[in-house]
């Protein structure tokens, strides 16, 4: 069973996964910032492939992407970087990256690649569902890849539905039709995460996009089976500049 699987089998609530850019604050921090959250009590971890465009991400993100790129962190790079990674880390890992520089690197390729160093899945938000049914689908499953696809407020139950019964992980709820960055209540997105509690969709929903302190973590653990947080540890990190005290702040944050 993929470890994306096994991990909402074997936890039904609070589930705690974290994004951050790899080769971000440093080209070679990917593998020791993997290693610092697993310790640190993480469930599953979003590695960020760093983009020039990343139009789901705020500026936060950007500019870690940017700082990524400067660094030479490319996709060959990440994967040298994740060969012998599943050696000490066993939480399930995604790989989150857009379209065009996966298709420059040969989608195929790039699934082959996230099979041999043991990445369980992949987020890719620019990419049409549509595309994805004809094309995609059945080259990640050749390589046992669970694909995750992104919901908002705004998404049709049509879409939602066809989400839910062509995958198998989780559903990444966004939490409000904007781009990553925090926010300081979700107070006003209770009808809409009870609205797809309501649906009885078959695959378990992780709510991301603004979560960064005790109260947005709390709603979001009470709505669906827990959290994504970005932003708020890329923000941790531009402060620390340092992985691990990076990780520290990012989790007293979310007690307070």
């Amino acid at each position: 069973m993929n470890r994306i699987n096994q991990l909402f089998e074997q936890k039904k609530e609070n589930i705690l996964s974290v994004y951050f850019t790899a080769g971000f604050p440093k080209l070679e921090d990917t593998v020791p910032t993997l290693q610092s959250l697993q310790i640190n009590g993480v469930d599953l971890v979003e590695i960020g492939v760093p983009f020039s465009d990343p139009m789901a991400d705020g500026i936060v993100i950007q500019n870690s992407s940017q700082q990524a790129l400067q660094n030479g962190m490319s996709i060959r790079k990440l994967f040298a970087q994740l060969t012998s990674v599943r050696a000490h880390i066993h939480i399930p890992l995604l790989m989150m990256g857009y379209l065009n520089p996966i298709i420059q690197f040969g989608f195929e390729a790039f699934c082959k690649e996230c099979h041999r160093v043991g990445v369980d899945g992949m987020i890719i938000p620019d990419l049409p569902m549509s595309d994805f049914l004809a094309e995609y689908k059945v080259i990640a499953e050749r390589y046992g890849l669970e694909f995750i696809f992104l919901i908002t407020p705004e998404t049709s139950e049509k879409r939602i539905r066809m989400i839910d019964s062509n995958t198998n992980g989780f559903i990444y709820m966004v939490s409000s039709a904007a781009v990553t960055g925090t926010q300081s209540s979700f107070d006003d997105k209770v009808d809409y995460f009870n609205r797809i509690n309501a649906m009885n969709l078959k695959n378990p929903r992780l709510i991301g996009f603004g979560i960064s302190n005790k109260s947005t973590i709390d709603i979001v653990n009470y709505y669906s089976s827990g959290a994504i947080i970005g932003s708020a540890f890329i923000k941790a990190l531009n402060e620390t500049l340092d992985v691990e005290k990076g990780v520290k702040l990012l989790l007293e944050r979310l007690k307070k």
